[in-house]
């Protein structure tokens, strides 16, 4: 029988930044638990989906031993970007969801709220896509790493048009104070269906999933957004990303 929403977690990731060679990112501990471990509480919280599938890769064994057998994992054995990560679900879930949510092992300050606003939202709106959005009033202080995310382009109806990365940017778009923390929601049919149009001819070589944003716009497509708390939008790369997810924890 097909569920109404399916959540992917992205958790194959090598954490080369976090100076921690023994263990996979999303193992890393805050306050005595895997960072992944309380992703999966959340999502648990929310209500929304009960078998989160499960993307790993590097240490794919911790990472299992870590969540235990209560998921469905898959094996993303190239690191090629987080559509080749959402792609390598697709076997898996092609069929089995109508919708699908797509969320980061390595963010561990996401709550059950945001979960289940993300997913009643875009229910709701009955859009191709939903994405939540953060606004910061400047990019001093622990808001300094929010500088790096994509800028969020709307029309003159306020609606999306565009997500326009940092190092696209110009000066103007860089002072945009509305980014994108890449927690997606979209109709399954639509997602499996544009994600082989992903290319790579970017810098990383990777299959990016926010350039379906892009996808979507330039469709035509309508796209729903949900404004979420700042600090839900961390994520943990390095050893001072992680000092301060402790410290806002």
């Amino acid at each position: 029988m097909s569920e109404q929403i399916k959540i992917i977690i992205l958790a194959a990731g090598h954490g080369k930044r976090m100076n921690n060679h023994e263990l996979p990112k999303v193992c890393i501990p805050l306050d005595g638990q895997p960072i992944v471990k309380r992703l999966m509480k959340a999502i648990k919280d929310s209500g929304v989906c009960d078998k989160p599938v499960v993307v790993v890769g590097q240490k794919a064994e911790l990472v299992k031993q870590a969540l235990g057998p209560d998921y469905t994992y898959v094996n993303q054995s190239e690191q090629l970007g987080t559509g080749h990560a959402v792609m390598c679900a697709k076997d898996e879930l092609v069929g089995k969801a109508e919708n699908i949510m797509v969320l980061y092992g390595d963010h561990p300050l996401i709550t059950a709220e945001m979960v289940n606003n993300l997913a009643k939202t875009h229910l709701a709106a009955n859009t191709v896509l939903t994405m939540a959005t953060v606004k910061v009033p400047d990019f001093s202080d622990w808001r300094a790493s929010f500088y790096d995310f994509g800028r969020i382009i709307r029309d003159d109806s306020n609606k999306v048009c565009q997500i326009v990365e940092k190092k696209d940017a110009d000066d103007a778009q860089k002072e945009i104070k509305e980014v994108n923390p890449s927690y997606l929601c979209f109709k399954a049919d639509w997602l499996w269906d544009n994600l082989a149009k992903l290319k790579n001819d970017n810098a990383q070589k990777e299959y990016y999933l926010t350039d379906l944003v892009g996808l979507a716009c330039q469709a035509g497509r309508e796209i729903a957004t949900v404004e979420i708390q700042p600090k839900e939008a961390l994520g943990v790369n390095t050893a001072e990303q992680l000092e301060l997810v402790s410290k806002l924890f």
